[in-house]
């Protein structure tokens, strides 16, 4: 008798009926015709309709916590990716985790002709702070002429052994004859760190005209690439979700005919304009897929777009959740997309990076020194499981003079709705004079955007001088979300090192 495995986010209820899914004599069928054409360690077919949205799933085993967002913005002007920052894939390497992103600059006579670029930055926590790497893209465009010589972008990592780094990544060339917005090629780069440097491969494009690749899986000794494609098939920017197969990074790839394996949703539904790209993460046995799902919004900037989660069992029939979505755009303050979802599993928690939009980008109070807020990069945190505790950055500053403080518009808003406690721990480090120590002010607010003139409450820091001051306090109020402001009482000695963190439970 087969017995349950525990897999992430699947209880006991969805197991069951996995097991009927799997077990169905159609199913074998289609799995004994795929052995047969890509061999007998390959474990489905072709690729059916994609199932519904399926009653017999819970609704919402997932906690949805808006994370400290954005938590990467656009360059400062002048820089290659002064205009916008879009989100690219995230992996961890040892203790730092590696944000992979797409940018394109404004200044056309500095940077000349070239679209998106890629470009990457790093932490010691998967919520930040990030620091951008250099002030060059990591992966420019190609030399003129080239096959990517106006865009590189959608850029998905995959670490193949300990000194090598594959990225999969979408190109576009400079035509006079202008191609649908979609139409990328497919090409490969590797690099012996993740940093890079990273070195083209000589045959590029490995697929050409496959849309927006979204991620790579290595399972069953073969490689399976999943891409936003065909594009503009509904809505403007948005696709279904199809997928090729190969033995080697280098191809030959199979585009299989029966695409897309994740179609379009039926109209009327959230979701119905199309995806905006999702990563696929092979784990314990099951492909989950979480994917901007887009409301189609004129004009396009404006679509209203969620993140969506659906499972396959074989990487080619996928399901969708019952609750969909999983992370929905009102829940963050002024936001109104999460596009480009790229996930990060470390159980019990799924953090789901994707570009943010704005309802209003003016309401960027902390976009400061940039001439642009079009799209940041932002993250929704979903608890697989509780009880769970999660750290969340509140604000990191490097130093604050003596008797000044931070503004309003330094922190980003923290959501608090659906946990049950919450603590927040300051700490600096003091100047060996020091005569006084750092106090931290709340604010709430009902919305995010808007905040309250008076202070939920303050509390000072332990001053220690010459060395760290650490303090914990519990935040019994019942708000929805809030931010922080930092005083420096002392007017004759500056703060360094100085953090605020959120722990969160429910």
């Amino acid at each position: 008798m087969l017995k349950p495995r525990r897999y992430p986010c699947v209880n006991a209820k969805v197991f069951r009926l996995f097991i009927i899914l799997v077990t169905t004599p159609a199913v074998f069928a289609v799995s004994s015709m795929l052995a047969t054409r890509y061999g007998a360690n390959e474990v489905a077919a072709g690729p059916q309709k994609a199932r519904n949205s399926n009653a017999f799933l819970e609704r919402r085993p997932f906690v949805h916590i808006p994370g400290p967002n954005p938590i990467l913005m656009s360059g400062t002007e002048g820089s290659w990716d002064e205009g916008i920052v879009e989100q690219a894939d995230v992996i961890k390497d040892f203790n730092t985790y590696y944000m992979y992103y797409h940018g394109a600059p404004s200044d056309k006579k500095k940077w000349g002709n070239v679209g998106y670029q890629i470009g990457l930055a790093t932490a010691s926590n998967p919520l930040g702070p990030w620091t951008k790497y250099g002030d060059e893209p990591l992966l420019g465009v190609g030399p003129a002429g080239s096959w990517d010589d106006l865009h590189v972008a959608c850029a998905t990592v995959l670490r193949e052994a300990p000194d090598k780094y594959l990225m999969f990544y979408c190109g576009k060339k400079d035509e006079k004859i202008s191609r649908p917005s979609g139409n990328y090629s497919i090409g490969l780069a590797t690099a012996s760190k993740p940093t890079g440097p990273w070195t083209r491969y000589n045959k590029n494009p490995i697929i050409p005209f496959f849309g927006y690749v979204s991620s790579v899986v290595r399972a069953n000794e073969k490689y399976y690439l999943f891409s936003a494609y065909p594009v503009a098939l509904r809505a403007d920017d948005y696709s279904p979700m199809s997928v090729a197969i190969a033995d080697k990074p280098e191809g030959p790839w199979t585009i299989l005919k029966e695409n897309p394996i994740f179609p379009l949703n039926e109209i009327g539904a959230w979701d119905d304009a199309g995806y905006s790209e999702g990563k696929v993460t092979l784990w314990e046995g099951v492909f989950h897929m979480f994917y901007g799902g887009g409301k189609e919004y004129k004009p396009r900037i404006n679509t209203r777009e969620s993140i969506g989660y659906a499972y396959s069992f074989d990487g080619l029939h996928f399901t969708r959740y019952g609750g969909n979505p999983v992370a929905a755009w009102e829940t963050n303050p002024n936001a109104a997309a999460f596009a480009e979802v790229r996930t990060l599993f470390e159980p019990p928690f799924i953090y789901a990076y994707h570009t943010l939009r704005y309802i209003d980008p003016a309401q960027v109070p902390f976009a400061k020194q940039r001439t642009h807020a079009i799209e940041h990069i932002g993250v929704q945190i979903l608890a697989s499981q509780t009880p769970f505790r999660l750290a969340m950055p509140v604000i990191t500053l490097e130093s604050l003079a003596g008797g000044t403080s931070t503004a309003i518009g330094d922190c980003p808003p923290i959501s608090i709705q659906t946990v049950t406690q919450v603590s927040l721990t300051a700490e600096c480090a003091y100047k060996r004079d020091a005569r006084a120590g750092m106090r931290v002010h709340v604010l709430s607010s009902y919305d995010g955007v808007s905040y309250d003139t008076s202070y939920l409450f303050s509390f000072d820091n332990d001053i220690s001088p010459g060395s760290v001051g650490r303090r914990t306090v519990e935040l019994n109020a019942k708000v929805r979300f809030f931010k922080v402001l930092i005083e420096n009482l002392d007017k004759d000695n500056s703060l360094s090192k100085i953090k605020v963190t959120a722990t969160l439970g429910g």
